[in-house]
């Protein structure tokens, strides 16, 4: 296995972690997020050599970019990290049973946890915290698009982690070759958990060539249902901000659903968008209340790829429904399980909504940009899992650990 080293370096190193004090991961924690502001120049460049690379039209441009501002909210998630409380250690049950056994279940380390990622050079800095904070090793595979940018912050990270005489091994960054990927996803024995971030095709791919258990997260197809008792003004506003804050990620809106009995108010629902360009991709009784309503060079005709696309740009696709149950068939049918939201103020609606969903994340009134990690008060995340076994929604330090059975005896044998 030509990245074998690498393996083996990252599982020694995890061996390690577990003679540190809670104490030194802190400071350790915080000491990076004030050498990452320190070396923010440093950064930004190596980043502009990336985006240089990158055609500014894809979708993928705004997760790549970084600034000032991103650097200054990667140091302030892992500060947040660092004054977090961590999971290890934690007595989850303990009981003793009638022979004087003394049971202990225990929260423990994932141990080497692999990460895939695209574009998003944040997510270096923030799988490196949490996984740091719980003891796990951050095994990680960005993508060619962002190679100098993780470069630079896992340089930075490593520097501080060398002045505390701790292995640099405990963040190990793959050369970003595809050959790379091939190799990590059969690192069996090595790697505990893997996890990818970013397109469905990525996810899919990992999750049918993988030999390492995976978490799947990431990929958001989120709807929006404006119910016929919805409150106009909650949902212009929810609406575009689902929709524009930033329209490259994963918690980002892609599909408003409205209740044809409230069709007339859909030019007022959505005509803020236009103001950030954004092309709606109508059903047919959508658009023709909206064509002489909005922008005609943003208005299209829906089609049957219209719904259940991650659009991840300036698109919404629009479909009126008959009632609750047409919306949430359509959510059951086209949902990437993710984050869903309605707008109403009926609370058998709301009830009804919040119940019947498969999703990690439901909303009632109010913008599915929150899915996030720190967002959730977990300071950081290492991914939104969409998935229901091990963990689902936000992985914060808890969805990092795992347990063991700790038995104390005093000669005790079984006789049956």
């Amino acid at each position: 296995m030509e990245y074998l080293s690498y393996f083996e370096k990252a599982l020694n190193a995890s061996r390690t972690l577990s003679i540190l004090k809670k104490q030194t991961i802190t400071q350790v924690l915080l000491d990076v997020a004030e050498e990452l502001v320190r070396n923010t120049d440093l950064i930004l460049e190596a980043n502009k050599k990336d985006l240089d690379l990158m055609d500014p039209e894809d979708s993928k441009y705004d997760r790549l970019k970084l600034t000032a501002a991103r650097v200054q909210d990667i140091a302030s998630d892992m500060r947040k990290v660092a004054d977090l409380e961590s999971p290890v250690g934690q007595v989850m049950d303990a009981h003793v049973t009638d022979n004087g056994l003394q049971i202990s279940k225990i929260r423990v380390p994932l141990g080497v946890v692999g990460v895939i990622y695209e574009s998003r050079p944040n997510v270096t800095a923030d799988v490196f915290a949490l996984c740091f904070k719980t003891g796990n090793v951050a095994l990680l595979k960005g993508g060619s698009d962002a190679a100098q940018s993780n470069a630079a912050i896992t340089e930075v990270i490593q520097k501080v982690l060398v002045q505390y005489g701790i292995t640099r091994q405990v963040i190990t960054l793959l050369p970003p070759e595809r050959a790379a990927t091939e190799s990590l996803l059969n690192a069996r024995g090595f790697v505990d958990v893997l996890i990818p971030r970013g397109s469905q095709a990525l996810i899919d791919y990992v999750r049918a060539n993988s030999k390492i258990p995976v978490i799947e997260t990431g990929a958001g197809i989120v709807h929006t249902y404006f119910d016929l008792d919805g409150d106009l003004e909650k949902g212009k506003n929810v609406v575009l901000n689902a929709k524009t804050r930033r329209v490259s990620v994963c918690n980002a809106l892609d599909c408003l659903l409205i209740h044809k009995e409230r069709i007339k108010d859909l030019p007022s629902l959505v005509i803020p968008l236009s103001g950030s360009k954004v092309v709606l991709h109508a059903d047919e009784l959508a658009y023709s209340v909206l064509q002489d309503n909005y922008p005609p060079e943003l208005l299209k005709h829906a089609t049957p790829d219209s719904f259940g696309t991650e659009y991840l740009s300036h698109q919404l696709a629009v479909k009126t429904v008959d009632n609750l149950e047409a919306a949430l068939e359509h959510i059951s049918r086209y949902s990437s399980k993710h984050s869903e939201a309605i707008i109403s103020e009926n609370a058998a609606v709301l009830e009804s909504f919040l119940n019947q969903v498969d999703a990690a994340a439901v909303y009632a009134n109010a913008s599915t940009a929150f899915t996030d990690g720190a967002q959730f008060g977990l300071g950081a995340e290492i991914g939104i899992s969409t998935q229901k076994l091990h963990a689902r929604g936000p992985m914060g330090l808890t969805e990092l650990t795992s347990y063991k059975w700790v038995i104390r005896g005093n000669g005790q044998t079984r006789s049956h």
